[in-house]
């Protein structure tokens, strides 16, 4: 069931009904230029992932400013980008499910799609979608860089696996799929920089042997909001797929910078709205926004604006703060906001942003690709 919206455009934030999730709009912005700026200025393409905002105005604001297009992990989200306008979007998952395929395979007409692949099993089944449809898709090798997870081996497998995509009649092969999510979050900068190293030299591998058996390697992307300097200076990565940047969240508040202070390029722009909902003693206070509201899985939230409380435990629809004896207790009805652990699955609970300026409801925009699971 879709939610009721919590508020209206021109309500105070003291009005808006809890939990609700709010964009500081000026803050959002000033993160989307910076990062547009940032590649720009080092001749790096920006395709944004899209499964941290899952919404097509916030897709094509990115564009506006520069974006090549978008990424998007799940079929359903390209079908929900695809539909609002976004015309160029990258699945950076492997996709083998022929149902799945085929769905992509129909986006085609109106949306530049390209898939990524692991293993020659897989590209018979995108081949096969393709054919049905009567269109060409663009796949990319995506390569092990040391995540561990999905990828072909650097070098010669992910070279006899770029053959095979540039000899079928109904694929193309666009380049490398090379991205390390066990780095992004890696504190020290020292730590990620070696470690985007390691990967710069498995894809300059594999580039190399490539261009020996004559196939050129046009995209190369990678790079996230923790470490996309490194792959945007290395001279090797063509786009940088990061995410969070737009909103940001505690967990990336924790990466260092070079000086050893918490990163500041960009700014919290995604808060989760919450009212007090009970003060049942001393010094602990229980709001409306439990992990239905916020998600934990990278640690808990951060009270905004409010040192002295403290939220130390969740469940379905609570949290508890704690407070020491020299904070006024908060009254019942206060709107308290919270910076989320992790903001892309705090999105996947709602189904409204609210667009602040200062004090005051700007917009609301719909999230149309919350819970895309398929």
């Amino acid at each position: 069931m879709i939610q009721v919206p919590p508020c209206s455009p021109g309500m105070r934030l003291e009005d808006i009904d809890t939990p609700a999730l709010l964009i500081d709009l000026d803050a959002l912005e000033a993160n989307l230029d910076g990062m547009a700026k940032y590649l720009a200025d080092n001749g790096t393409k920006l395709r944004p992932h899209a499964k941290t905002h899952k919404s097509p105005v916030i897709a094509r604001l990115q564009m506006a400013r520069g974006a090549t297009g978008v990424c998007v992990q799940k079929t359903a989200e390209a079908e929900v980008l695809a539909w609002g306008g976004v015309s160029d979007i990258l699945v950076t998952n492997e996709v083998i499910a022929p149902a799945k395929l085929s769905r992509l395979a129909a986006l085609a007409p109106f949306a530049h799609i390209a898939l990524c692949a692991d293993h020659p099993a897989a590209l018979q089944y995108i081949e096969l979608a393709a054919e049905n449809s009567g269109v060409r898709l663009d796949v990319l090798v995506e390569v092990d860089v040391g995540a561990g997870r999905c990828g072909t081996a650097p070098g010669e497998d992910a070279v006899a696996l770029a053959r095979l995509i540039a000899k079928s009649k109904h694929l193309r092969f666009g380049g490398l799929q090379a991205y390390q999510g066990q780095a992004q979050h890696l504190r020290e900068p020292e730590r990620r920089q070696a470690e985007i190293a390691n990967v710069v030299a498995r894809v300059r591998l594999t580039v190399e042997s490539l261009r020996r058996a004559g196939l050129s390697c046009e995209t190369i992307g990678g790079g996230g909001t923790g470490t996309f300097p490194f792959e945007a200076e290395s001279g090797v990565f063509t786009e940088i797929q990061a995410g969070s940047y737009c909103f940001m969240d505690v967990d990336y508040s924790r990466n260092l910078d070079a000086v050893g202070s918490p990163a500041r390029m960009f700014r919290q722009s995604l808060f989760v709205l919450s009212s007090v909902m009970s003060v049942p003693k001393p010094g602990v206070a229980v709001i409306d926004a439990g992990h239905k509201a916020v998600a934990v899985d990278s640690g808990l939230p951060v009270v905004r604006d409010a040192s002295g409380f403290q939220y130390v435990r969740s469940s379905d629809e609570h949290g508890v703060l704690c407070f020491g004896p020299e904070t006024a207790p908060p009254q019942l009805g206060e709107k308290l906001m919270l910076i989320p652990g992790h903001c892309d699955p705090t999105v996947d609970r709602f189904d409204w942003y609210v667009g602040m300026r200062g004090d005051r409801v700007a917009c609301l925009w719909p999230i149309p690709a919350r819970g895309a699971v398929n």
